[in-house]
């Protein structure tokens, strides 16, 4: 029998066209489904292609007894049970690199629209108003840019800001030094923090991240200071954040991914003016969506035709 793949949070129609036309598989017809659907599918599923609306937990895998691949069309992978997955024999892939610079780019953006308050200022012409002297902002140029996390993505973000002449202070506990000549390590958090007028979050989540930005990190920024998150939701305190923010402690915050997503309609985050929110939004380019969907794709070929386990992840 042909293995049975399917596709549940949506690919690029053109590497989906050429997916179903691979005649060694059998592909289900829609590339996004509700959940409802997918749960009707999973009796008979072989491989599952998901981004970060489907969950591959227990539930999931129980209602999957002929699952043998999951393959996460990005690079984080928290929304996987992979203990439970190892444990039952389904292998667990990702496409490590392939959003990376459009993750980096809409960080860049976010930071942009806080400091010039652009979304702001667009609202209000929208609405029929012209509030110039509200909206005087701040210049990104010779800024100090504090990075958290300073892998693939981080060094990204700070090449692309290399035009602006900043000064980058990173921390990141596996890696000393880097090459970018601009960026300097920071000797811990805390530094981070209390010194950048820009931090920018780009760290998995995991248990050593989640909550690592508190109260008292948050705490350190000075008043003018702006906090970017578009890596994952859950590694800041959200109550920590809103308070921050309430409080005009901060200049702003732009979040592009939230400790639950969808993000609640009534969450208390939705209320903050100098909060810009984003839905998760960072990989949401047409370049991305081409490589992730490519990279995806030959995957599932290596896998299933050549027996070659692509970009494998462990618990």
């Amino acid at each position: 029998m042909k293995p049975f793949i399917v596709v549940s949070d949506g690919m690029d129609k053109d590497v989906f066209a050429n997916l179903q036309e691979q005649a060694e598989f059998e592909v289900h017809p829609k590339a996004k489904l509700t959940q409802d659907e997918l749960k009707e599918l999973l009796p008979k599923v072989n491989a599952l292609v998901i981004r970060s609306a489907t969950t591959v937990d227990a539930e999931l895998l129980k209602s999957a007894p002929n699952l043998k691949y999951v393959i996460r069309a990005g690079e984080g992978t928290d929304n996987i049970d992979k203990v439970k997955c190892e444990e039952l024999g389904v292998k667990v892939s990702n496409t490590p690199g392939a959003n990376n610079n459009s993750a980096a780019e809409h960080a860049i953006a976010l930071m942009m629209t806080v400091l010039r308050k652009t979304a702001y200022a667009h609202s209000t012409m929208k609405n029929g108003g012209w509030d110039k002297s509200k909206y005087t902002g701040l210049e990104l140029a010779n800024k100090k840019i504090g990075v958290v996390g300073f892998g693939r993505i981080g060094q990204i973000v700070a090449k692309r800001l290399s035009g602006f002449e900043p000064e980058v202070l990173f921390f990141d506990p596996f890696l000393e030094k880097s090459d970018i000549p601009y960026a300097t390590k920071a000797k811990d958090l805390e530094e981070i923090f209390s010194t950048c007028d820009v931090i920018t979050l780009h760290t998995p989540l995991m248990d050593s991240t989640r909550g690592l930005v508190d109260e008292k990190l948050l705490g350190l920024m000075k008043p003018d200071s702006v906090l970017v998150n578009a890596s994952r939701g859950g590694i800041v305190n959200e109550e920590a954040l809103f308070n921050i923010l309430n409080e005009g402690k901060i200049r702003g915050a732009g979040f592009d991914v939230y400790a639950t997503e969808p993000l609640e309609e009534n969450s208390k985050l939705r209320t903050l003016e100098n909060l810009v929110m984003t839905p998760h939004l960072g990989a949401a380019t047409e370049e991305a969506q081409i490589r992730v969907g490519a990279m995806a794709f030959d995957q599932l070929k290596e896998f299933f035709l050549n027996e070659n386990l692509v970009n494998e992840v462990k618990a």
